[in-house]
Parts: structure tokens; C-alpha cells; sequence
């Protein structure tokens, strides 16, 4: 499952990672063009991309998108 998302402040970018390491499953966070992937889980990975642009939130675990749904701007 993937998820688009616009994160606005470093507080939604927060807890996302939060929830990330919360969740049994994997989470990366990928550049549009997925030219950057990240593992959501870790804090150090989130230095490399570029916020000011939508990201890919992708994970197979459907709680975790249900957990994210109002974090931020959903991006069609």
C-alpha cells in the first residue's frame, strides 16, 4: 500500500516516524521518483529527503496507512 503524503511541520514528520517504529511491518518513506528510498524507522534516513515536495509513505500493513491518514496532507 502507498500512501502520498505532504508533511507541513517537523511535527507530523515526527510522528510518522513514530508510528513507523511502532508498526510489525516495514516502512519506507520514497522521493516521488523513488530515487531516494528511506526506512521510516530510522531517524538518520529522514536527513536525505526533501520535504518541501510530496513523499511515498509505503508499507503492506493497512493499520499503519489508517494511522497515518490525518497526519499531513493526502496528495492525489
Amino acid at each position: 500500500m502507498v500512501s502520498k503524503k505532504l508533511f507541513h511541520t517537523i511535527d507530523e514528520v515526527q510522528k510518522i516516524q513514530y508510528l513507523a517504529t511502532q508498526c510489525p511491518s516495514d516502512v519506507a518513506l520514497h522521493s516521488l521518483d523513488s530515487s531516494k528510498i528511506i526506512d521510516a524507522k530510522s531517524y538518520i534516513g529522514f536527513y536525505a529527503l526533501d520535504f518541501r515536495q510530496p513523499v511515498l509513505v509505503v508499507s503492506e500493513d493497512a493499520n499503519f496507512h489508517k494511522a497515518i491518514h490525518d497526519i499531513g496532507e493526502n496528495v492525489q
